[in-house]
């Protein structure tokens, strides 16, 4: 089970970015440590089924849902998500399968069961609980960045925190590419301002306008980002909010990432 929720492929990507474990204080052995990669698969398994974390089958996987949640607790503090994505970023552009010409941007609406930090009044569901993520991709949808916000924040208001959340991305000659040159967004975030910042980054913006007829032609080249929120559903922790902790529901969006980028690199060979 273990090696079905963490391939090799993805585990010899993890293993060198977590953190060394705790040394032991008493020279009895006392309890022994579960291995990272179970403790992972545990993490998998409730990203992917959405289960309670007390819910986890520890003899199928191997240990305990709580086990895993202080894993994903420790490795999220010790910031072992973002880099483990960059890792996968570069590995798409030096192997051809990432381009960051032109880019896409969108914002999407999930519940927030639980409340806890970054949640607001759901602007699409009566004013209930709910969360928003906003997601930038490349056109061969690739997750570049991806941020949660409460359910009241506008789109336009992550426009500039989630392109500077981009990291740099080596893999090719010249310096490392952490901006696109064009990026494509729908009428959320037509306004003026938002274009001046776009501009002043060096970003050329393409941007649906308010009150304009369907029909541009714009949807054809946003369509990648929808694509990709699709995938992110398809790990369904992630339809609905589930935990308080800001930084852990983040963490989660970016193991979620890794896992896209994976797939996306085994398809390149």
């Amino acid at each position: 089970m273990t090696d079905d929720l963490v391939p090799d492929d993805l585990w010899e990507r993890v293993e060198p970015l977590l953190p060394a474990p705790p040394a032991r204080r008493h020279r009895s052995p006392g309890r022994v440590r579960t291995p990272d990669r179970v403790a992972l698969a545990g993490i998998v398994y409730v990203l992917r089924k959405e289960v309670a974390w007390r819910d986890v089958p520890a003899m199928l996987i191997g240990c305990s849902g709580v086990t895993s949640w202080r894993r994903l607790r420790d490795w999220t503090q010790a910031g072992a998500w973002p880099r483990l994505h960059q890792v996968f970023l570069t590995e798409l552009r030096t192997a051809g399968k990432m381009e960051m010409d032109g880019c896409a941007i969108d914002g999407s609406p999930i519940r927030a069961l639980k409340g806890g930090r970054g949640v607001g009044p759901s602007l699409v569901d009566r004013a209930r609980p709910g969360s928003k993520h906003h997601l930038i991709v490349d056109p061969a949808r690739t997750p570049l960045a991806v941020s949660p916000t409460g359910g009241n924040r506008h789109d336009v208001t992550e426009l500039i925190p989630l392109l500077d959340a981009i990291p740099p991305v080596p893999g090719l000659r010249g310096r490392p590419r952490s901006r696109p040159k064009r990026l494509f967004a729908d009428r959320g975030y037509d306004f003026d301002k938002s274009r001046r910042l776009l501009w002043k980054h060096g970003i050329k913006p393409v941007i649906a306008r308010r009150g304009a007829p369907h029909g541009s032609g714009l949807g054809r080249t946003r369509w990648v980002v929808e694509r990709t929120f699709a995938w992110f559903h398809q790990f369904k922790r992630l339809r609905i909010r589930y935990e308080r902790r800001a930084d852990l529901h983040q963490g989660l969006l970016e193991l979620a990432c890794s896992i896209i980028c994976l797939r996306r690199l085994r398809k390149a060979f």
